[in-house]
């Protein structure tokens, strides 16, 4: 008798996953003060290359954490902000910033 591996989705698992990789909470720590430009991101976030900075905010936006707002200026402006999901996620950072402190 063959027995299929049962395979239910940890609500963890799911978080990390849409949260993405470990940049992420650095983009998400300097949106949480605000709109940034993608400068002013790669400048606060020391050691980001443009790619990986790319490639975390690309990801962000497919899971609706993060908006891209273009402007028709020349040249381009682009700027990115929370959308309410995002912004749900503040809760969670500061407790890992709090256990940071204490524990790491």
């Amino acid at each position: 008798m063959e027995t299929k591996e049962l395979h239910i989705e940890c609500s963890i698992e799911k978080a990390l996953s849409a949260i993405g990789g470990k940049w992420s909470f650095l983009v998400l720590r300097e949106l949480f003060n605000g709109t940034k430009r993608f400068g002013e991101l790669q400048k606060n976030i020391q050691k980001i290359s443009p790619k990986a900075l790319t490639d975390t905010l690309r990801n962000l936006e497919e899971q609706q954490i993060v908006t891209r707002t273009v402007y028709p200026t020349v040249p381009v402006t682009v700027e990115y902000s929370l959308t309410e999901k995002g912004h749900a996620l503040r809760q969670i950072l500061k407790e890992m910033k709090k256990w940071g402190s204490e524990w790491a």
